[in-house]
């Protein structure tokens, strides 16, 4: 299937799958890495290095010099070419100029650069491009080194060294320009720095060496020995091991390696943990490694004589160089692969020998260095896109991610989303639809309605213009070929195709939403295998077990339309089957293999495009007698188009259609062409006799910035003649020549024409042909017209010329007219412009609507302050309400509140946006200024302003307050929220209840243990609701007597005296007495460390009261503490005997408290001291003493100082010392 290359004609090439024997996931990547070469051949050469004849693919190097080497700077353009007798030549095609880009021709003609550099003598066997530092490197057989360098446009000498021991055989730099590693044939190597500095050298013993390529991070050298061994040295040149090669096993013979590519990644991996070092051998073997230890490698057997191999620009296609044997003599041909084995194509080139080959940067070009020429090919790319509903959609790889990016580009408005996708396989679009085919993500999981298989490992995923995912499916045959319809999509594998019935859900009725998980049983999906022969009935479940039985005659190519589906296979059998039943209706013999099927608008005819680039067409449905005399469907017509990469047809006409064939593109009509159209685009849309071509060479070389200029349209020779004809000839005459060639663009183009001439009769025919219902319609309202300006201006304002008809409209004084069109147009501004440049009365209603439909402009682009202007003065308030919230100018909300009557619409409106930003008051104004004190009391419930819902509740005498109150309180104590409950109750004087949760937390608080301070200030804030509590009783009972007549308040009154009542003696008697004990607790430790002993002991003996509260084993403590240090041991006794009594103790405290006390008393008696009457006192307890809060004396005097909240008292000379109360810390 290989095509030859001659001299006087062209050939070009696919990069595709080529057999059934193709891994089925190396398909996978295929789209990356699949592109058609195209080779336009020369008709004469360029031996004089000036310019290139037009379509000239060779160059001829003068003396017919045999070529050795060739590089192509990746960024600069720059050929370098080396060759017998010290040739050394830099060459550079001419850039293309923005004209050329915009037809899409991609073979520039000219040569910019031609410089010969003079320096070897020697042939030059190797040349090597530092891309960073613009540099080149060359070397002749007699070891010779030259830097080359770029200098005011020229080349010149910048560094030359020459060993004189030996030739250089291989040299490379590594990715980041900064170091060379050159290799000589008697095993030395030099590493030096882009300087020109020597960094290391070496010099390996008993080793001839061949080749070398650094890895991408430039800590890796692989050295290739001449007897086919590759060793891995460090970057620092340490030997580390020795290269597996597994190609080479069974092979026998030398093993010589023709040469080693390692791409670099810098741009991109077409997939994840990609294969990109390569390594070919002079005999055909190669492998392909993820890296220099890789043990599992892709093995590949070329089948050829090897001379060099290279990756392209994106490491997605690998291009092997070299020679086949045949008869009478050998053949140069340059095989292309995939970095997974895939073979893609096989090229025959002309000459003896070929002895090199480059890739330019871009991909898109490739020059051959054959016998004393170089050969170049422009490249096709397959690329991954598609095109729908004015948005082309493309994929490309980054350096910087992993996955692809997919660029939804809408051409229409200019905007573009972006999607990234893992491991896409291909892009299939139809009307408004594409579906992204890719492997499953293994670590999303699928849905729960979903019944594939487990380890379902493809997805298609619908999705409409913009990116958004509409649907997927999970499917386990590999979608090698995917095509669609408005209705079906269908993925196909070598052996199998399913096809999934989609469908978009815009709105989903009850019934719908029922049914779909039922979808599946609807028979929405079905798989078949190509062997089976499905009658259309019921067949075809999912049953994937039948989908990987191999098939003898693998599919090769799909595709479908709304009535029926077409599958090709190797053999040449075309099966068709008709949709959506899916039963098979013919089947069809062709002279070739297929590569791919284009149906055209109505099912009758096939394009079919080989694997030679070869397009020929099959009619379905003609019945033809064969050569046995039987009557047979399906007929071959006899047109032939060769180097065919790309074909569209007409969506309007069946015989209608488009052809890509080198850089032309051929438009035919009843298999007849039309004169060629110069491009390299790709087609997108045929309709209308117009072609919609995309650049994708060009828009990819900056995917992220594409330019509408790279969207060509051309018209065909029917249009462009047609509209010839009535500029020049007249309608008449335009009218027979459409009539002999009909065609609905073709009937607009005459009906346009004759109304700018106010034909209306001419016009209507014409819109009639074209069943144009509202043409039809304008040309009957133009003839009810009497002016002829006036129909002047219609048929301007009809061909969108809005200025010219607005001008007329003015000049005829009809300014209602000038209005009414730019209200159409909803061009508003004007509309504002022309109302107040009138010398009357301008209408009030439309003046207003003109203002509102401003301020919906600059609403819709969320320029609110804009906005604002127009509403106020279009008087909408409604929207003004809006802008406020979205400007958060809410003192202008509340102005607008407060401007609206009572019971506006609007008001709950407004009132709600408080109530989202929680500002309570305006909220609450709102709501009661129409009429709804329900909603403004919820509206202080949500935002914890109780005491004011409380007295909403009251004023408007809503009874259900206290149950919701309850109710939420009940909410915050399930959460454990105790100290959100508190202040629930509190905030809506529930100071009762809010009291009793405060000693809960207190008590709490007390059992852990924690610091007293914190225990203190929790039962003074218990004490403090208690106590406005008291006073909030006290101030309802005297409500009650004075107005006899309330009686919620005499209710609430009894309620809470109720409460009271029933409450226990724990702090209702007295609520400070949590307090009390912790401050003298505190108090009594403060003194002991302070020093005044007798007043600590003084103090520590009123804990003695307050076994309740804190524990009696810390009581007595330090009460023995204070009582040892005061040397009052007849208390310090008492305490210990208090102490070991205790129930709570362990037995080792116990016997801990015996020793200590055992200790104490043997050491000192405890006898009692001589005791004062107050000690009497004290002891007694027949009386009670007020205490002093500050020191825990009794106060003796009878003037002392008692505070107004806690009722606590302390002496008259301790006031003094002190602002606040010591026990509650209120202000004293």
């Amino acid at each position: 299937m290989a095509t030859s290359l001659s001299p006087e004609g062209g050939a070009r090439v696919w990069l595709r799958p080529k057999g059934a024997g193709s891994p089925v996931l190396g398909a996978n990547r295929q789209a990356a890495a699949n592109a058609s070469f195209l080779f336009p051949l020369p008709e004469a050469e360029a031996r004089a290095w000036g310019k290139l004849p037009a379509a000239v693919a060779r160059i001829a190097i003068p003396g017919n010099v045999r070529l050795r080497s060739i590089a192509w700077s990746k960024d600069q353009g720059f050929i370098a070419c080396g060759g017998d007798d010290g040739l050394l030549k830099v060459l550079k095609l001419e850039t293309q100029t923005d004209e050329a880009k915009i037809k899409g021709i991609t073979a520039p003609s000219n040569l910019s650069v031609n410089q010969h550099l003079d320096g070897h003598s020697g042939s030059v066997k190797v040349v090597a491009w530092n891309e960073q530092y613009q540099k080149l490197t060359t070397s002749d057989e007699n070891g010779l080194i030259i830097v080359w360098l770029l200098y005011k446009g020229a080349w010149y000498e910048e560094m030359i060294n020459n060993r004189n021991k030996s030739v250089v055989r291989s040299i490379s730099w590594n990715a980041d320009g900064q170091k060379i590693c050159i290799v000589y044939e008697d095993g030395a190597v030099i590493v030096g720095s882009v300087e020109g500095n020597r960094i290391w050298g070496k010099d390996l013993k008993g080793i001839h060496l061949c080749h070398v390529a650094w890895s991408s991070d430039s800590k890796v050298l692989l050295f290739g020995i001449a007897n086919g061994d590759i060793h891995i040295y460090d970057s620092q040149g340490n030997f580390i091991v020795k290269m597996k090669v597994s190609c080479l096993v069974n092979a026998t013979g030398p093993f010589e390696i023709a040469g080693i590519h390692w791409y670099h990644g810098t741009e991109g991996y077409v997939e994840p943990d990609c294969p990109c070092l390569a390594v070919c051998y002079q005999n055909g073997r190669c492998q392909i490694m993820r890296d220099e230890n890789d043990q599992n490698p892709v093995l590949i057997d070329t089948g050829m004589s090897v001379v060099c191999i290279q990756w392209n620009h994106c490491g997605s296609v690998l291009a092997v160089a070299g020679s086949i044997k045949a008869t009478p003599q050998d053949v140069n041909i340059v095989q292309f692969y995939t970095p997974f084995g895939e073979h893609l194509r096989t090229l025959k080139v002309p000459g003896k020998q070929i002895s090199a080959l480059s890739w330019e940067g871009s991909g898109l070009k490739i020059a051959l260095a054959v016998d004393s020429y170089i050969y170049f090919a422009n490249i096709r790319p397959d690329y991954k896109w598609g095109y729908c509903s004015n948005t082309v959609v493309y994929a490309y790889t980054r350096p910087d991610r992993p996955e692809y990016c997919v660029i939804f580009w809408d051409t229409k408005n200019n905007e573009k989303y972006v999607k990234y996708v893992k491991s896409l396989i291909s892009i299939t679009t139809c009307g408004d639809f594409c579906v992204l085919a890719t492997k499953a993500d293994e670590n999303q999981p699928q849905e729960e309605n979903e019944t594939e298989p487990i380890g379902a490992t493809y997805a298609l995923v619908l999705c409409n213009s913009i990116g958004t995912p509409l649907d997927s499916k999970y499917v386990d045959i590999g979608p090698l070929f995917v095509t669609m319809t408005k209705t079906h999509v269908i993925a196909a594998s070598k052996g199998a195709f399913y096809i999934w019935q989609y469908r978009v859900v815009k709105k989903l009725t009850a019934m719908e939403i029922n049914q779909v998980a039922r979808t599946r049983k609807e028979g929405r999906e079905r798989i078949y295998h190509v062997d089976d022969n499905p009658s259309g009935s019921t067949d075809g479940h999912l049953d994937y077990n039948r989908a990987i039985v191999v098939t003898r005659d693998p599919i090769c190519a799909i595709t479908a339309s709304d009535k029926i589906l077409l599958v090709a296979r190797e053999s040449g059998t075309i099966q068709k089957y008709s949709l959506p039943s899916v039963g098979i209706v013919q089947k069809y013999t062709l002279n070739c293999r297929a590569y791919q099927l284009s149906l055209n608008c109505n099912s009758s005819r096939v394009a079919i495009i080989d694997l030679s680039g070869v397009l020929t067409f099959f009619d379905l449905d003609t019945r033809v007698v064969d050569s046995t005399g039987q009557q047979v469907v399906g007929e071959q017509l006899k047109l032939e188009r060769k180097d065919v990469w790309d074909m569209k047809w007409a969506k309007d006409n069946p015989d209608l259609f488009a052809v890509m064939e080198k850089t032309r593109m051929y438009v035919f009509r009843n298999l007849d062409p039309e004169e060629p159209i110069q491009t390299s685009g790709y087609i997108c849309n045929f309709e209308d006799l117009e072609i919609k071509s995309v650049l994708l060479d060009e828009i990819l070389k900056n995917p992220e910035h594409p330019n509408k200029d790279y969207i060509v349209n051309f018209e065909i020779r029917s249009l462009r003649d047609s509209r010839a004809l009535i500029e020049k000839v007249g309608i008449a005459e335009s009218s027979q020549f459409i009539e002999d060639n009909p065609h609905p663009r073709l009937w607009r183009l005459l009906a346009e024409a004759a109304l700018q001439k106010l034909d209306l009769q001419t016009a209507e025919q014409a819109f009639v042909r074209c069943k144009d219902y509202q043409g039809i319609k304008f040309v009957k309202r133009l003839g009810n017209l009497q002016s002829e300006a006036m129909k002047q201006a219609e048929v301007a304002a009809y061909f969108s010329r809005f200025e010219e008809a607005e001008r007329m409209y003015l000049d005829m004084d009809r300014r209602d007219l000038a209005i009414g069109l730019r209200i159409k147009l909803g061009d508003w501004f004007r509309v504002l412009q022309l109302l107040k440049s009138g010398s009357g009365d301008s209408d009030d209603a439309l003046l207003a609507q003109a203002h509102n439909a401003i301020g919906d402009y600059f609403a819709d682009r969320q320029k609110w302050l804009n906005a604002v202007q127009y509403y106020v003065q279009g008087q909408n308030q409604e929207r003004l309400a809006e802008c406020y919230y979205m400007l958060e100018d809410y003192q202008g909300l509340e102005n607008l509140a407060n401007s609206l009557p009572e019971n506006n619409k609007l008001l709950p409106d407004i009132a709600n946006m408080f109530v989202r930003v929680g500002m309570c008051d305006q909220a609450v104004s709102a709501f009661l200024k129409c009429n709804r004190p329900k909603d403004a009391v919820d509206t202080c419930v949500h935002l914890n302003q109780w005491n004011k819902a409380v007295e909403l509740a009251k004023n408007h005498n809503m009874k259900e307050i206290g149950s919701l109150l309850a109710r939420y309180a009940s909410h915050l104590l399930e959460k454990n929220k105790i100290l959100d409950a508190i202040e629930l109750y509190r905030k809506a004087n529930y100071f009762f209840e809010a009291a009793k949760l405060m000693f809960k937390i207190a008590d709490e608080e007390a059992k852990k243990r924690t610091k007293p301070l914190r225990v203190k200030k929790l039962y003074v804030l218990s004490a403090l609701l208690m106590e406005q509590c008291h006073e909030q009783m006290q101030n309802a009972q005297r409500g009650k007597a004075k107005d006899k007549g309330s009686e919620t308040a005499s209710a609430l009154a009894g309620l809470l005296e109720e409460d009271v009542l029933s409450l226990t003696d724990r702090f209702a008697d007295n609520a400070w007495r949590g307090a009390e004990a912790y401050h003298f607790f505190i108090l009594a430790q403060r003194q002991l460390y302070k020093g005044p002993v007798d007043a600590a002991l003084k103090t520590a003996l009123h804990l003695r009261d307050y076994e309740d509260i804190i524990p009696a084993e810390e009581i007595y403590s330090l009460l023995a503490l204070c009582a040892c240090a005061n040397r009052a041991f007849d208390i310090c006794s008492k305490a210990f005997v208090k102490l070991e009594s205790l129930e709570t103790l362990r037995p080792e405290q116990r016997q801990q408290y015996e020793d200590l006390a055992l200790e104490i008393f043997r050491r000192h008696s405890p006898k009692p001291n001589k005791k004062s009457d107050l000690d009497d006192f004290l002891e007694s307890g027949d009386g009670k003493l007020p205490v002093c809060v500050a020191t825990g004396e009794p106060i003796l005097e009878y003037r002392f100082w008692m505070c107004s909240v806690c009722k606590h008292c302390m002496k008259a000379k301790e006031a003094n010392n002190y602002n606040f109360c010591p026990l509650c810390h209120s202000t004293a």
